[in-house]
């Protein structure tokens, strides 16, 4: 079972004087790194079916996996299937000036 973090600006309240994380703001920053793809549906293939999952996915593209990192009510959530996702997910939280929590 792998851990699911978020990248939040929900942490910094009013003081921080920063909005939530819009789609605009993720497809202009994720257009910018070269090993992310957007889309708007992650399929997953099981054993014995498969399930599409709506949404705003930004796919990065490492070795020969594709991990999706969803923008989903303001936030970009994460699983934690590969060592190499905690660098890039602190390089894009320290990018867009946001907190990390897990869950």
């Amino acid at each position: 079972m792998s851990q699911r973090f978020r990248i939040t600006r929900s942490m910094q309240g009013e003081q921080g004087g920063l909005p939530s994380i819009t789609l605009e703001e993720c497809i202009q920053y994720f257009a910018s790194l070269s090993d992310f793809a957007y889309s708007t549906k992650l399929v997953v293939t099981g054993a014995e079916s498969t399930m599409t999952i709506e949404g705003d996915f930004f796919m990065w593209t490492y070795e020969d996996l594709e991990i999706p990192f969803r923008l989903y009510m303001g936030d970009i959530y994460v699983a934690v299937t590969n060592e190499a996702v905690i660098p890039k997910m602190m390089d894009i939280a320290t990018d867009l000036r946001a907190d990390i929590l897990e869950g």
